[in-house]
């Protein structure tokens, strides 16, 4: 039987279609994906992503371990409450997750890692930690939720007190606010403007009930995947796993090779970076009838590559995808769809972004 999240009541008590998602029962939508996912675009909705895992990190020396087992330096992390994007690597340079990490008063970080990878993460960086003075605390007493759209920052202010507002009205982007009974972050996995907010567990029916009444739609896995392939966010499992490396899969920004820091897969991934990256991940825009799914095969003069993630678009009215191929690939392929060779154009994600939504 799939877990519950803390809201598992309102999701089927609102009309939620619910599935098992990576051993979790999560609604996929409350009766339209695609108005849920316009929601978003137009307006404001909001996720249970409660199903995330969320790793304290606490005790002497964080930074320093953190800065060996994370390919992104948090020495970048200056103040507390800043925010870092980052893949945490085998010591091949395969991609273990990615993840956000924050900065935290007294030398502490926050990270969020994903559902579906959550025990290994947790088996990997409880290996990586011993011997060290850093506890690794999984907060299973936290629920999660994510609004997002260009009215949810003011539905979130509009349910603050006024000392409150005025500090989480401050946060730039990547940045989160921390009181004792809410984390409060400008992140945010669909491309568009927004918070992630983590509570106890026993408040999150309050919030989620007080944002449904201040005008934000509930909105399910199906609209969150759309969104996130619109803003050419990649999705762990699919798009990135432990055969790929950052400089394979567009998140080479992410590795920080500036000075001599020593990480888990720097020397892997810079030995790659020195013959040469075989691979890319490139953005697709199907140009024939059809929808681009995951497996289907990308055919072009090189050798062949596959898709990795494929939707059609309900902003764009177009078919598109994330794939894999040679990095010589060029601007034009084709995608077998059912037999049928169908041209699509390679572009560099996003496909939509805030401003054109």
């Amino acid at each position: 039987m799939p877990a519950h999240t803390p809201l598992f009541e309102q999701h089927q008590s609102q009309g939620g279609r619910m599935v098992d998602f990576g051993g979790w029962a999560l609604p996929v939508h409350y009766g339209s994906q695609v108005e849920e996912h316009h929601a978003v675009r137009q307006e404001a909705g909001l996720f249970d992503v409660s199903h995330m895992t969320v790793v304290d990190f606490e005790g002497e020396g964080c930074r320093d371990f953190l800065s060996e087992l994370l390919a992104n330096n948090v020495a970048k992390l200056k103040r507390p409450g800043r925010a870092l994007y980052t893949c945490m690597l085998a010591e091949n340079g395969g991609i273990i997750d990615d993840l956000i990490v924050y900065g935290r008063p007294d030398g502490a970080y926050r990270a969020v890692v994903n559902a579906a990878t959550r025990e290994k993460d947790l088996a990997w960086i409880r290996a990586q930690a011993e011997g060290t003075s850093v506890s690794v605390i999984e907060r299973e007493d936290l629920a999660m939720l994510a609004v997002q759209g260009p009215r949810a920052r003011d539905a979130v202010h509009g349910l603050l007190d006024d000392a409150d507002r005025g500090a989480v009205s401050a946060l730039g982007r990547f940045w989160a606010w921390d009181s004792e009974s809410l984390f409060i972050a400008r992140t945010g996995y669909t491309g568009e403007d927004g918070y992630e907010m983590l509570m106890d567990a026993s408040a999150a029916t309050r919030w989620w009930e007080q944002l449904l009444e201040a005008g934000v739609a509930p909105c399910g896995l199906g609209a969150r995947d759309t969104l996130r392939l619109e803003a050419g966010l990649s999705l762990y499992g699919q798009d990135i796993d432990e055969t790929t490396t950052p400089a394979e899969s567009r998140l080479q920004w992410t590795v920080d090779l500036s000075d001599n820091r020593r990480f888990v897969g720097r020397s892997a991934l810079e030995a790659q970076l020195e013959a040469g990256v075989p691979r890319k991940l490139v953005g697709l825009v199907l140009e024939g009838r059809g929808v681009l799914r995951q497996g289907q095969t990308v055919v072009s003069e090189e050798t062949a590559g596959v898709v990795t993630s494929g939707t059609f678009s309900p902003t764009l009215k177009q078919s598109i995808g994330l794939a894999r191929v040679p990095v010589t690939t060029g601007d034009q392929v084709a995608v077998d769809i059912r037999g049928r060779e169908v041209p699509a154009r390679v572009v560099e994600p996003p496909f939509v972004s805030a401003a054109d939504s």
